[in-house]
């Protein structure tokens, strides 16, 4: 190291010393090598190289350089070096020849490193430049053709359709039940239907619409007007899904799918919807309960054991002499929390006896199942206030019973379908209770005790439940007309007390409401009403309908209330159709819902009305609603009035669910 400092620090006027004198700068050399590769390696550091701004032959810079390149050189080439030097003891021309040779190949190798560096780096560029650009091309392309080659899938958009479907019959709305028995996630819309040919005698059906398209998959005859349509009976994991066609004297099931006649039972003056059972007999097949009341008051409730799987009478008929009078309440089934199965029902009243019991006096045997052996030690004790020995006393006094229906989402007694999920539901929740026809409560059902009392104008249609406000208790949506007014109401179901209050013109309309739920965790309300009633608290008492002249069609419109913004509402739909019955069905795939109205249509060909069936998609319709803002005044609670903009991106986000 030193000799080559030695070398490149040559001063002017200076030659290499002589064969055989003593150069203290060479013996350093050889006595310390290590300090060569510390020096070496300090020069680039202190930015001295062939690119300064002396250039190469010129200063000492320049020296500098053929010195550093031959010692990077030195190490590798320490075989070729004692080559190319014949001896030490040459003479001093040669030598100086050959260190110059030396200089000048030091200076070529420094050059060629240059441009191999070079190069490396503009193929590294390009390396990482491909590296990064061929994945992408690659993203983009396979997008684009998925998007070209994958089509979209069917529904996914649910045309909006209606359908005329024979006449209506007067006040008594159809049957109605939606049910996907194809298990392609979309509910098919199950109808009964009453037509007058030119003979002038009527002739009833059942028909299964699509929903997609409004066509009829299959039309059944029927001798007697159909009172009730469920589905969802599953008797075999072959076969689909059954629904039961239920009229006055006839309880048939039928292939959900293609119409066929699965089973038929005769009873005679059937009143109640079926109710779905465990299985009683050890088959693994569920099977039902129906209610018969004669015409004639005198006579007594009856119950009917039925096989889900072959429709036969399982024993005899069950007669309970009850007292009161009233509407028909049940039966409905109820699980306690002892795990223990009881049937609710009553006249004006509510009575409830064991399942276990009941099925014991129709066939003289025990069900099946151990679990259905079971019974409440708190509910047997009920009998003693009655001293009854076999019907426990629920509620009743002097004010009949209007309504009895189990605290659940979107629970709908005229669409009480069979599955199995919805009856889970509804087994071990409390009740909504309706009693002296402006009375509502809630009854516990762990102890058989209202949690509170609210007390109203008359209900005449069943109330709904649904979540207004976020504590996980259902709330209460309850509505009354009188003299040209129809107040909506919200009741909170842990406290009783009044959430939500709006006045609206009175739609001369008796449909239920409706609730869903949504992605916020809280539910939409719908109903139907006229124009909301502004600037008014107390509106006074008429006998016209308030803003309609005699003789003028009513408007009747479909409202949206989201506990958001309780200030808004969102008009759906507005007909002078007379709607008789509604119902809800969910699209689990693209979180949306459909909502299905049957409405009376006066015909101009004829005097008789049309019964038309209408479906829309809730998204849909949502997207091109009509904002009502209601005065702050009208809720309990006022919020920030909010802006268009922000309301209307809301609603557009909204999904719905199960």
């Amino acid at each position: 190291m030193a000799s080559a400092l030695s070398r490149a620090l040559k001063l002017p006027g200076k030659k290499g010393s002589e064969l055989g004198e003593y150069d203290p700068l060479t013996q350093a050399d050889s006595e310390d090598e290590s300090e060569e590769d510390d020096l070496v390696l300090s020069y680039p550091r202190n930015g001295l190289g062939r690119d300064s701004c002396l250039g190469p032959g010129g200063g000492r810079s320049g020296r500098f350089v053929g010195a550093v390149d031959e010692m990077l050189d030195e190490e590798d080439d320490d075989d070729d070096w004692r080559e190319h030097v014949p001896s030490l003891e040459g003479d001093d021309a040669k030598d100086m020849q050959y260190r110059d040779q030396r200089r000048g190949s030091g200076s070529l190798v420094g050059v060629h490193s240059t441009d191999t560096d070079a190069k490396k780096m503009r193929i590294k560029h390009i390396v990482r430049t491909a590296a990064f650009l061929v994945p992408l091309v690659c993203a983009t392309l396979l997008v684009l053709l998925c998007a070209f080659l994958i089509p979209c899938q069917k529904g996914k958009l649910r045309p909006q359709w209606e359908r005329a479907l024979g006449e209506a019959g007067g006040i008594t709305p159809p049957a109605l039940a939606l049910w996907d028995v194809s298990g392609d996630s979309v509910a098919g819309v199950f109808m009964g239907v009453t037509e007058t040919p030119t003979q002038g005698h009527k002739v009833y059906s059942a028909v299964a619409l699509s929903a997609v398209s409004g066509q009829i998959i299959w039309k059944k005859p029927m001798h007697e007007r159909v009172m009730y349509i469920q589905c969802g009976l599953q008797i075999s994991a072959q076969k689909p899904q059954v629904c039961l066609l239920i009229s006055k004297s006839i309880l048939m099931a039928v292939n959900g799918m293609t119409g066929k006649t699965v089973w038929l039972v005769q009873l005679k003056n059937i009143e109640s919807q079926v109710v779905l059972l465990p299985d009683l007999q050890g088959d693994l097949i569920p099977d039902l309960l129906i209610s018969t009341l004669p015409a004639d008051a005198a006579m007594d409730l009856s119950f009917t054991f039925i096989s889900g799987e072959t429709g036969e009478k399982l024993g005899r008929s069950v007669p309970f002499n009850i007292s009161g009078q009233g509407k028909l309440i049940g039966p409905l089934l109820h699980k306690t929390q002892q795990e223990a199965y009881y049937i609710l029902f009553g006249l004006g009243n509510i009575k409830a006896i064991a399942l276990r019991d009941l099925y014991i006096h129709a066939t003289g045997k025990m069900p099946s199942s151990q679990e259905l052996r079971k019974k409440d030690s708190g509910w047997e004790g009920l009998k003693a206030r009655t001293n009854s020995t076999t019907l426990i006393h629920i509620f009743g006094g002097a004010e009949d019973v209007t309504f009895l229906y189990p605290q659940v989402v979107g629970y709908d007694s005229n669409h009480n379908n069979l599955g199995t999920l919805s009856n889970q539901n509804s087994t071990k929740s409390d009740w909504v209770l309706v009693y002296g026809s402006s009375k509502l409560s809630v009854l516990r059902q762990k102890d058989l005790r209202k949690d509170w009392t609210f007390t109203s104008p008359p209900i005449h249609s069943q109330p709904t439940s649904g979540h207004f406000n976020d504590d996980g208790v259902l709330d209460i949506l309850l509505q009354h007309s009188a003299n040209g007014i129809m107040k909506v109401q919200i009741i909170d179901g842990a406290t009783g007390r009044l959430l939500w209050s709006s006045q609206f013109v009175c739609p001369r309309l008796d449909l239920d409401s409706t609730t869903m739920s949504t992605s916020t965790g809280q539910s939409a309300f719908l109903f139907w009403a006229s124009d909301p009633i502004r600037g008014q608290k107390n509106v006074t008492k008429t006998t016209v309908t308030p803003g309609i002249a005699a003789g003028e069609p009513v408007i009747r419109k479909l409202f949206l209330l989201h506990p958001t913004y309780p200030t808004v509402l969102l008009e759906l739909n507005s007909t002078t159709d007379t709607a008789v019955t509604s119902a809800v069905t969910f699209e689990e795939r693209q979180e949306d819902a459909s909502y299905i109205t049957v409405s009376s249509q006066p015909t101009p060909a004829s005097k008789s009305i049309a019964c038309v069936v209408k479906i829309m998609s809730l998204k849909a319709a949502i997207a091109k609603a009509k904002t009502v803002r209601l005065n702050e005044s009208q809720t309990l609670e006022i919020p920030v009035k909010p802006s268009a903009f922000e309301v209307n991106t809301f609603f557009r986000r909204l999904a719905f669910k199960h």
